[in-house]
């Protein structure tokens, strides 16, 4: 069978690495890890969950034990990455169909667009926090009609928009760069954070010693599985994006064991230690200003001298590298999978910046109420039937064995019916609808006052529901078409017969 891909579904950045391209070490996927977790909203993640009543060392168990829990579809879709080469985009073909695949690739390219705008948010929210600390009095004026924030607000988040900028330009080699280089450097930070905080409060103040609202006698006495959940969808959910897109990184990985040993040293452990630093921190701010604080930038205004500045470079750095990894590699190949022919990784990459732009994260945060909740669970709620599906699709439909030619292809094996595979498409919209209801209450709950109990328990589970579901529904439908159907020869795509 002629191999030659098709202009429409291949082009540089959608092929599968070659050899010179597989530099990534385990220590590198180590860092890339260190770097993605050391952000402000991981840090703040254990806010909530404390909020909620838990204690502090329940919350970091809850976190600890969600990043335990989606390192597990991470390892098994990142082995396609490394043992073919392929993106996620492209991946998703072999379950979707050529066509069909940027359906997925859409569904975690515009969630992609959100975080990217948040956290560029985030970053511009810090020069403008520490630069009026600086000034010694807030900068900036009135609203402008239209967008809600001033026009040094708008300056600050387009100047943290334009650096990150110079890393798109610059490609994927850029960003491991900064990652590997910079991971010692925010561990190096946490500890002088702690030793910080302990020297000025004389300890670790009393949160540490505050019990779960959920003990007897507690305000929230026997209520702890009820809040436990949806806490821990909602922190699955927080990394849900990069379970499914993480063959853009393992791709470049030079083994399996590479990529296996990498991620599971940088996922769990860090993400429990950073939760751990949060509250020690966030327990010690009590003592010192009389509340507790839990906002990073917060934290950094407060303080005075150098250490102003070197908290604003510090967060800085943070921020662009977890933006860059976390949200921007997966929507430029998303969106360069769309349409090969005209889009790259790097126009994608343009494409992801621009939506986020539009998008005025700064909206998202002040209309959704409790965002953690709403906006974690309710994109987890999507990307889990695509995870369930991606996952049964390699190992129980293809035993791991793709044919990687036909995969760039619109006329071979993965096409199905006109490019998409129903099967697929029926499961997704299956693992989904359940958790429809519970989401547009928690969304809206006004407009959707009247949904019943067993949706809202059912969205509690979102991720899990929506992983089992369409897992079942595609293997089963699968198994249907693949004793009706005769499976075509295999061919094989080399390096050298990419054009």
């Amino acid at each position: 069978m002629d191999s030659t891909p098709s202009s429409e579904l291949w082009n540089a950045d959608l092929a599968p690495t070659t050899a010179f391209q597989r530099t990534w070490h385990w220590y590198h996927f180590a860092a890339l890890w260190v770097g993605m977790v050391m952000c402000i909203p991981a840090y703040t993640l254990a806010a909530s969950l404390i909020e909620s009543g838990m204690s502090g060392w329940q919350a970091v168990y809850t976190v600890f034990l969600a990043n335990a829990i989606v390192l597990v579809p991470m390892l098994l879709i990142g082995h396609a990455g490394t043992k073919y080469g392929i993106p996620y985009a492209v991946l998703a073909r072999s379950s979707f169909g050529t066509r069909g695949a940027r359906l997925p690739a859409l569904m975690r390219a515009i969630v992609a667009c959100g975080w990217y705008g948040i956290q560029t948010w985030f970053g511009g929210s810090m020069i403008y926090t520490l630069i009026g600390v600086m000034n010694g009095a807030p900068i900036g004026g009135e609203p402008i009609a239209g967008l809600g924030i001033n026009l040094a607000q708008l300056g600050c988040f387009l100047a943290f928009w334009a650096i990150q900028v110079y890393f798109i330009v610059h490609g994927i080699e850029s960003i491991r760069k900064l990652e590997t280089y910079t991971a010692p450097l925010k561990i190096a930070i946490c500890f002088v954070l702690l030793w910080w905080v302990y020297d000025k409060a004389g300890g670790f103040g009393p949160l540490l010693d505050r019990p779960s609202e959920f003990a007897a006698g507690g305000k929230k006495a026997g209520q702890f599985w009820t809040v436990f959940w949806p806490s821990l969808t909602a922190m699955i959910g927080f990394w849900a994006t990069l379970a499914l897109n993480i063959p853009d990184f393992t791709r470049f990985a030079r083994s399996q064991r590479d990529q296996v040993i990498g991620q599971t040293v940088g996922l769990p452990l860090p993400m429990g230690l950073l939760a751990a630093l949060a509250v020690i921190v966030t327990s010690a701010t009590v003592v010192l200003y009389g509340k507790a604080l839990w906002d990073p930038v917060d934290l950094a205004s407060r303080m005075t001298g150098i250490a102003v500045l070197v908290a604003l470079i510090v967060l800085l750095v943070d921020t662009v590298s977890v933006n860059l990894a976390a949200n921007l590699v997966g929507p430029a190949y998303d969106f360069s999978a769309l349409a090969p022919k005209r889009i790259s990784y790097r126009t994608g990459g343009y494409i992801t910046a621009g939506l986020a732009l539009a998008m005025m994260p700064w909206k998202i945060l002040e209309s959704t109420q409790n965002y953690i909740f709403t906006w974690l669970v309710g994109y987890s709620a999507l990307l889990g039937p695509i995870a369930g599906i991606l996952i049964v699709d390699y190992y129980l439909v293809r035993r791991t064995e793709l044919d990687v030619a036909q995969l760039y292809r619109d006329d071979g094996i993965y096409a199905y019916r006109g490019g998409w595979n129903l099967a697929a498409v029926a499961a997704f919209v299956l693992g989904v609808l359940p958790n429809l209801p519970g989401f547009l209450h928690a969304a809206f709950p006004a407009a959707f006052p009247d949904v019943g109990d067993s949706f809202k328990t059912i969205y509690t589970y979102a991720w899990f529901v929506g992983l089992a579901i369409a897992a079942l529904v595609y293997g089963a439908m699968m198994k249907v078409r693949r004793t009706s159907a005769p499976a075509l020869a295999p061919t094989i795509l080399t390096s050298r017969e990419i054009p």
